[in-house]
């Protein structure tokens, strides 16, 4: 029993983490894996921010729920905190549209973008707790 319930676990953690990021995904307009293939290192460390943001907010829910279903319910909680950060700190730098600055490849807006997004899971994940 204990055996299936990890085979479960470990298939709706990963079927999370992948769902998260397609979603992040689609909040750009530019199709990210067709940036990073064109070697657009902006993108890819900001795609390396989110996966890393995911798996901590995922990480932190799996951890203290026993259930898939609380499980699921907080890492959407925190996920949505973790979107709403990507558009609150866009309006909150009305001088520039990220969008516009990872695609053009500015590694320093990748950057900064990336540490919001890990800095920002690991506060929302405090709350999980």
């Amino acid at each position: 029993m204990i055996v299936v319930d990890l085979i479960i676990s470990l298939f709706v953690i990963v079927l999370l983490q992948f769902a998260g990021m397609y979603i992040f995904s689609l909040m750009t307009p530019y199709r990210d894996m067709e940036e990073i293939n064109n070697g657009n290192l902006a993108v890819g460390i900001t795609m390396g921010g989110k996966f890393v943001a995911t798996a901590i907010i995922l990480g932190i829910a799996a951890y203290t729920n026993a259930s898939i279903w609380h499980m699921s319910l907080w890492f959407a909680v925190g996920y949505a905190c973790l979107i709403a950060s990507y558009w609150v700190f866009d309006w909150l730098t009305p001088g520039m549209k990220l969008s516009d600055q990872l695609k053009g490849g500015n590694v320093a807006v990748g950057t900064l973008l990336a540490a919001v997004y890990i800095g920002i899971a690991i506060s929302v994940s405090s709350l999980i707790i």
